[in-house]
């Protein structure tokens, strides 16, 4: 019995597994695909239609419990909207200058910036594996982007995707605080509905032209946004069986996966920045590592949660 339950775990661990690597591929191959839709459209036109098309499906699906939204939900989706808008609009326009694998590696940074972004404005000092994240973090930015990187002189494009992560951190940190408080699925549709209002908004200020029709503009914008949408509902399925620190490793593989596609389109690092973005993948993977005597304080609190409910 106990032989029969334990193979059935491992194999229910597995497809979860397996789903969560066919999640970060697809996600790895969007950059290329974004950085092609930039050839027909502008990049807040491109991001609000995006994030249209995903609070579309996403509401289609929460249509009933919208009815119950309240001010702090909205409130809520809001903020977070904002920190969307910011992080992808940023990384999109990047997308214009710079190569779509080295924008992926960029945007990695969002996870040893979030524990960064905690010091600086929360004052939650990281711990050490945190830390040691942070500057492995920095060091391979700086590799990443070759010469200019280790004099800060990044280019327009580093310096709008380097921003755009920390902007991700930002709604990583927005969603955590606001976590167990709200609705999710009604604060997904108001966060991705602002992010597309607001992109739409930004497009005369920013000089954009409105694109004429283009089959590559549709498939991309909409097929990013039914994407994302899917891509949420399979990592919330995958995630309830597979460990966090073991996700973390997997999504660590997300910008591993857009430098593939983007070798096999022709994209070529030099080998200083083949070795800066490898620190940077190592970076995130450290940054979520935890001293056991910060484990044994989680599952401590875990239990003590466990006790009081």
């Amino acid at each position: 019995m106990t032989t029969s339950t334990s193979s059935s775990r491992f194999s229910r661990f597995s497809k979860a597994e397996c789903v969560l690597v066919v999640i970060t591929m697809i996600w790895g191959g969007t950059f290329l695909l974004v950085q092609h839709a930039m050839t027909v459209s502008g990049p807040m036109f491109f991001v609000g239609l995006r994030f249209a098309a995903a609070a579309l499906m996403v509401g289609l699906f929460s249509f009933r419990t919208l009815r119950d939204l309240t001010l702090f939900e909205l409130k809520a989706g809001c903020f977070i909207g904002v920190a969307i808008m910011f992080g992808y609009g940023l990384q999109t326009i990047g997308l214009q200058t710079i190569l779509s694998s080295q924008s992926a590696f960029i945007t990695a940074l969002y996870v040893p910036f979030v524990p960064l972004l905690q010091w600086l404005v929360l004052g939650r000092r990281p711990g050490l594996m945190p830390s040691i994240g942070i500057m492995l973090a920095f060091a391979g930015l700086m590799l990443l982007t070759g010469p200019a990187g280790a004099s800060l002189n990044f280019s327009p494009g580093e310096i709008a995707t380097l921003i755009g992560a920390i902007a991700i951190a930002a709604e990583i940190i927005l969603i955590s605080a606001y976590a167990g408080q709200v609705d999710v699925r009604r604060v997904t549709v108001v966060q991705l509905a602002t992010a597309s209002v607001l992109s739409f908004l930004l497009v005369v200020p920013m000089g954009e032209a409105l694109p004429g029709f283009s089959w590559l503009l549709l498939f991309s914008a909409v097929g990013l946004g039914l994407t994302s949408a899917v891509i949420q509902v399979a990592m919330n399925w995958a995630q309830k069986s597979v460990s966090p620190t073991r996700a973390t490793l997997i999504y660590a593989g997300e910008p591993v996966w857009a430098g593939v596609v983007g070798r096999i389109a022709g994209e070529r690092f030099p080998p200083i920045a083949m070795v800066g973005a490898a620190l940077i993948v190592v970076a995130v993977i450290v940054s979520e590592m935890k001293t056991r005597g910060r484990k044994a304080v989680e599952l401590s609190d875990e239990l003590e949660q466990e006790r009081q409910s």
